[in-house]
């Protein structure tokens, strides 16, 4: 299995961890830590260290309850981070964003990989996605942050999620997006309950099965602190422990904020499940 980006082919016979960097002052787990670049920089040299093929880099927070931010905020936040890995890292970049303007802008700074919960679904953003020769990948998500964890509800979700990502590649195919540039993510913890959340994990192989490769984040998510009851800081083994699993399940790609932990973790699965 391979993803294409912009300037090189990834090997995904082996899994691989996506390090998770968050510019914003309000993201659940690491809001606020990494506004300033020096800071910022030191944690992807950490990150890419540790093993990440991966430096994932958002500057708008999904959290459950988040708030909008403008373009300009956006931009701001992302495009400067992606300029200044790219000058001093050789790491393959992310961009977690549902706008059109940083997808573009992002892409010409060195972006791989176009990383948006939204499945390319605002406005502009398929357009400006399909011209970008980067990378996508397509989340499930049921509603918008702000309210997505309101009582959801399914008849049945893996196949209400499932139909969902295969109409959302169907749609970015058509765009002209190749389906070799494309990679999905079911969406844990975006408008799912804890139930929810668990049967996507126990059903990952129906998406795997679909042909692309999946995407799995779970890393320190309210999810694991249900079932454990530990707090956001205290999630390491239960974030590793999930990783491991999602690996063993079929998943190629595992969005972390823990990289070398989860990297020790998905190799151990990986042998297990004998990829």
């Amino acid at each position: 299995m391979k993803l294409t980006l912009p300037n090189s082919v990834l090997d995904l016979s082996a899994p691989v961890v996506m390090g998770v960097l968050n510019v914003t002052p309000d993201s659940f787990s690491d809001g606020g830590r990494f506004l300033s670049p020096d800071d910022a920089l030191s944690q992807v040299e950490k990150m890419v260290t540790e093993g990440a093929a991966f430096i994932d880099i958002g500057g708008e927070s999904t959290r459950p309850g988040a708030a909008p931010v403008t373009v300009s905020q956006e931009l701001d936040r992302v495009c400067p981070l992606v300029e200044a890995v790219r000058a001093r890292f050789d790491v393959n970049i992310s961009v977690d964003t549902s706008t059109p303007e940083v997808m573009r802008e992002s892409v010409v700074l060195g972006a791989d990989l176009i990383n948006d919960v939204r499945a390319l679904s605002r406005e502009g953003a398929l357009e400006a996605a399909a011209s970008s020769g980067a990378a996508i990948c397509l989340m499930h998500m049921k509603g918008e942050p702000g309210a997505m964890q309101d009582n959801p509800t399914y008849t049945d979700i893996v196949k209400e999620v499932s139909s969902y990502l295969g109409e959302r590649r169907s749609v970015a195919l058509e765009a002209g997006i190749d389906i070799d540039r494309i990679m999905l993510d079911p969406g844990f913890g975006f408008g799912k309950t804890l139930e929810h959340n668990l049967v996507l994990m126990k059903h990952l192989q129906v998406f795997v099965d679909m042909g692309s490769p999946v995407l799995v984040g779970v890393s320190r998510k309210s999810m694991l602190g249900m079932i454990t009851g530990k707090a956001v800081e205290e999630r390491l083994i239960a974030s590793v422990s999930a990783a491991a699993v999602a690996i063993y399940n079929g998943a190629r790609i595992i969005r972390a904020h823990d990289v070398g932990a989860t990297v020790d973790a998905i190799k151990v699965a990986a042998a297990i499940r004998g990829v």
